[in-house]
């Protein structure tokens, strides 16, 4: 898009209620795994990182995802967790900080499923779990396992609504457990949670249910959903609007408020004969509100790449893309990532017209809460 002067970032600070919620603008902090949670409990520092986020600017803040309460959920006792009663203390001073500042938020409630990497976390003799026994050293879970986990999810959920959270977003993305259940590569089930792709969303859709049931109806739930996978950038759920379609209907109607539809470039079109991304046509065919996500004034280099890599920055992008697809009502809300871990006051520089003033993200940073 070529534009002698940047266009009008002011598109980006209209307010939005999500079931009864309302945000004072469309920035989200994007969830982001920092692993800086000794023994799994939220300290000082994390309550402070996100504080600073909030003081910043941003609208709705979605912390790093923090793993429900199975034995298997996680790979690193750094992660925080969402069921330890020390732990859970620390979330409502995370919470109390964030607003102190204006600010709203909601935990992103995980699992890692087949992700986890057999003997590792705070429970390194548990037995990886999964829909099917996919990867060496992993279990197929019984439908006792399977409805314990559902009720693990919506037993976080009801903790998170009386901590004083401000929604709640459940990670179904990126091959962890809940993806795992709606992508065939992992699925391999033959019972009522496995078969074809509606088929597959039963797990989905009855964790869904539950966490609807545990927060009452007036309580925003989002979920988080991608194509790609951690361990398969080149991954599908849907080829086609209608496959994505048939595959969405369901989570809508168990009781999904907002889709956070995770992409590595928001800019990239979903399907051939559209510019829409994965959030525009979950809109377009759900009409439910969208997070779009992806490298937001960072260009091309994607997370894998830079962490994997001596990242030493690069050229903050333009925003003009993103202010063209938010005033097209492409989608609703656009979550930032990497670009609030160097600048926590990403949204008020570009509210006030300093977008100029910008730090560029370096793998160093994920070092600390800064």
């Amino acid at each position: 898009m070529d534009h002698s002067l940047p266009l009008s970032t002011d598109i980006l600070f209209r307010p939005l209620t999500l079931n009864g919620l309302e945000l004072k603008n469309r920035i989200v902090m994007a969830p982001m795994t920092r692993k800086l949670s000794p023994n799994g409990v939220p300290g000082a520092a994390v309550a402070d990182y996100y504080r600073r986020r909030a003081e910043g600017g941003v609208g709705l803040i979605i912390t790093e995802g923090t793993t429900i309460n199975r034995q298997a959920a996680s790979n690193e006792s750094g992660i925080p967790n969402f069921h330890d009663p020390e732990s859970l203390e620390g979330w409502r001073r995370v919470v109390s900080a964030v607003h102190a500042e204006g600010g709203r938020i909601a935990p992103q409630l995980w699992h890692q499923g087949l992700a986890r990497q057999a003997g590792t976390g705070p429970y390194p003799d548990a037995h990886t779990e999964g829909p099917s026994a996919t990867v060496p050293g992993s279990k197929a879970m019984t439908e006792v396992d399977i409805a314990d986990t559902i009720d693990a999810f919506a037993t976080a959920a009801g903790a998170a609504k009386e901590i004083g959270f401000d929604a709640v977003e459940l990670h179904g993305a990126h091959g962890y457990l809940i993806d795992e259940f709606l992508w065939s590569g992992t699925n391999k089930r033959t019972d009522a949670y496995g078969g074809d792709a509606v088929a597959r969303t039963r797990f989905a859709t009855e964790v869904i249910a539950a966490v609807r049931s545990a927060l009452g109806p007036n309580f925003p739930l989002i979920f988080r959903f991608s194509q790609w996978k951690g361990q398969d950038y080149d991954a599908r759920l849907a080829e086609t609007p209608k496959e994505l379609e048939s595959l969405l209907t369901p989570l809508a109607d168990a009781g999904v408020d907002v889709f956070h539809a995770s992409t590595r470039r928001f800019w990239q079109s979903e399907f051939e004969g559209s510019d829409l991304n994965l959030a525009g046509w979950t809109r377009k065919l759900t009409g439910v509100p969208t997070i779009s996500v992806g490298s937001v004034s960072l260009g091309g280099e994607d997370f894998f790449g830079q962490i994997r890599g001596n990242s030493t920055g690069a050229p903050i992008a333009s925003l003009d893309d993103l202010v063209q697809r938010m005033s097209d009502d492409e989608f609703d809300l656009i979550a930032v990532g990497r670009a609030l871990i160097s600048n926590p006051d990403w949204a008020n520089l570009v509210q006030t017209g300093n977008a100029d003033q910008l730090r560029p993200f370096e793998k160093a940073m994920l070092a600390t809460l800064d």
